[in-house]
Formats: structure tokens, C-alpha cells, sequence
């Protein structure tokens, strides 16, 4: 009987854990999403905040309710009527609306930064995982230092870095002689690459010397003894046992900046397309909660497609093992 009481209460209290974290998830993620998610099928028609349609009217005396979807929001981004008859691609037509351009600007940099990123991170981490533990945990410790410090005051040291004429990186390229007038670099797109690499390599880094840590030595040391060159030992070896970690940093690194706010707007100026920029635009400076909603719906189904490729990946490699 014990044994049984000590078994059930073991059972209920494992239900509680894991019960908290879907809880987190329904009180700060599904709730505020179907929040925005009303909002996109709404239609505002003033200018003051609040003047928005109802998706559910209901009538008390005669006990009727009736449901307003509003698509507009939605036909604003997916309708090709508005453009001329001048446009003859697809990408003209992309071209023309900026909320598409937006979409295909952060995509752009998401990847690239993303690429550039793991591109870094590999060998650092390879490197990290192959020092002495006193090393390895003091080389650890300096890649999550920068993350003790705010984000924002980041990103503005690096506005102090890369400004145009008084910025410490020209001042010392200058000073080496490597040019001889300043670089424009602030407000451009090379900045917004710098910013998010910055800001979220670590989390590029960390998965990656996770997966290398976990290597057998003795699979590459015979594949070596076996005659295969370095080169194609990492290809054909290394990287395949290492592929969840690349794949986990590279979602850590393509999520948050595809949506990044911040960086391009104070490293990358006005110039900047990326849909967060865009998003808070429509939101705050025009006031159409509408609009931006379904700007950030759109947004969350991009960002769902490669978490559930992610996923999918998970669990074959599970079922393999």
C-alpha cells in the first residue's frame, strides 16, 4: 500500500512539473497570440485607438449572434489588384508593397546573419571543446559575459563603435593607416549584420560545443587511421554527429532576428526593411492594430515552418537511436 501511495503521489507531482511549463506557454504566449490574432480580423474605422469593428455582436433582445471576419487586413497583403499594369514579375509586385519587401529583407538577413554565425561559431566551438577544463570553462564563461549585460546598452556601444566619423572602429583604422577618410558604416546593412551577429552568437556557439562534446575521439581517430584526410573526416564524420547542434544554434540565431526590432532600428537607421521595424511602424506611429496583428500572424506561420522542420529533425534522429 505504501508503495502504491508513493507511486501515485510521485505521479501527480511529476504531472505538476510538467504541467507548469504548458501553463507558462497558455498565460504568456497562446493567450496574448489569440489577443493579436483577434485583432487581425478586425476593422478599424477612425483614427483614434480603439475604433475597431467587433468580431462577435450580439444582440440581447433577440438573443442572436453574429460573427464579423474582417479579411481586409489580410487581402491588403496577398491582393494584386492596387498595382499598375506596368508590373510583369513577381518580383515587381513584390517590389511594390513594402510589407512583402519587408518579409523578404528580414528573411534575407536572418539567413545571411545566420550563416555567418555558424560559419564562426563552429571552429570556436571545436576550439573551446578541445582546451584543458580550467580553459574551457573560463573561454565559456567569456561568451555568455556580454549576455550579463542589457541589450539595449549593447547595441548603443556599438552605435559609439561604428559611427561614422567619430567611431572607435574608424578612428582606428585611420590611425593604422588601413584608410584615409571614414567609413560609412552606421545605418547601413553591414551594421544590422554586425549587430546580430554580435548579439546572438553565443547562442550559436553553445549548442554546437554541446553536440562536439558528445563525440566518440575514437570514430575520428579511426577514420584518420583508416586514411581518410582531415578534411574529409569533418565532412563525413564530425559533422553529421554534430548536425542537431548546428541545426539548434542556427533556429536560435534565425527566430529572434527575423523578427529583430532593435538592432535595425538603432544600427541600421532608417534604411532598414526588416518587419519589425515595419510592424512597430504600423502599430505605434499609424495606430492600426489591425494591420500590424496581421503583420505579426504572418510572421509567427513563417517562423513556425523551419520549428517544425526543426522538430521533425528531433524526432527521426530519436527514432534512429
Amino acid at each position: 500500500m505504501r508503495i502504491k501511495a508513493l507511486k501515485q503521489a510521485f505521479s501527480t507531482g511529476k504531472n505538476y512539473v510538467i504541467g507548469i511549463p504548458y501553463a507558462w506557454m497558455l498565460v504568456f504566449f497562446l493567450l496574448p497570440f489569440l489577443v493579436i490574432l483577434k485583432y487581425s480580423f478586425v476593422e478599424r474605422f477612425g483614427r483614434r485607438l480603439g475604433e475597431f469593428t467587433n468580431i462577435i455582436n450580439f444582440d440581447s433582445d433577440k438573443l442572436i449572434f453574429t460573427l464579423n471576419f474582417h479579411l481586409g487586413n489580410y487581402n491588403k497583403l496577398i491582393s494584386f489588384s492596387e498595382f499598375s499594369d506596368s508590373v510583369t514579375s513577381l518580383w515587381d509586385v513584390i517590389n511594390s508593397n513594402l510589407y512583402w519587401l519587408s518579409y523578404i529583407e528580414s528573411l534575407k538577413i536572418a539567413m545571411i546573419a545566420t550563416i555567418i554565425c555558424l560559419l564562426v561559431a563552429y571552429p570556436f566551438a571545436w576550439a573551446v571543446s578541445r582546451c584543458q577544463n580550467a580553459t574551457r570553462n573560463l573561454l565559456l564563461l567569456l561568451i555568455v559575459l556580454p549576455s550579463w549585460t542589457a541589450f539595449l546598452i549593447r547595441i548603443y556601444a556599438w552605435q559609439s563603435i561604428l559611427n561614422n566619423n567619430t567611431g572607435l572602429l574608424n578612428q582606428s583604422l585611420i590611425w593604422l593607416g588601413v584608410i584615409d577618410s571614414p567609413l560609412t558604416i552606421l545605418n547601413t546593412e553591414i551594421a544590422v549584420y554586425i549587430g546580430i551577429v554580435y548579439c546572438y552568437l553565443p547562442f550559436a556557439i553553445l549548442p554546437i560545443y554541446a553536440s562536439i562534446s558528445k563525440i566518440d575521439n575514437t570514430l575520428v581517430e579511426a577514420s584518420l587511421d583508416l586514411g581518410c584526410k582531415p578534411l574529409k573526416t569533418f565532412f563525413k564524420v564530425i559533422l553529421p554527429l554534430t548536425k542537431s547542434g548546428v541545426i539548434a544554434g542556427g533556429m536560435l540565431v534565425f527566430i529572434p532576428s527575423l523578427g529583430e526590432y532593435v538592432i535595425p532600428e538603432l544600427l541600421g537607421g532608417s534604411n532598414s526593411l526588416m518587419i519589425g521595424k515595419r510592424l512597430m511602424d504600423v502599430f505605434n506611429s499609424r495606430a492600426n492594430w489591425p494591420m500590424a496583428s496581421a503583420l505579426a500572424v504572418v510572421m509567427l506561420i513563417i517562423l513556425i515552418m523551419p520549428i517544425l522542420y526543426f522538430n521533425k529533425l528531433q524526432n527521426k534522429a530519436g527514432d534512429n537511436k
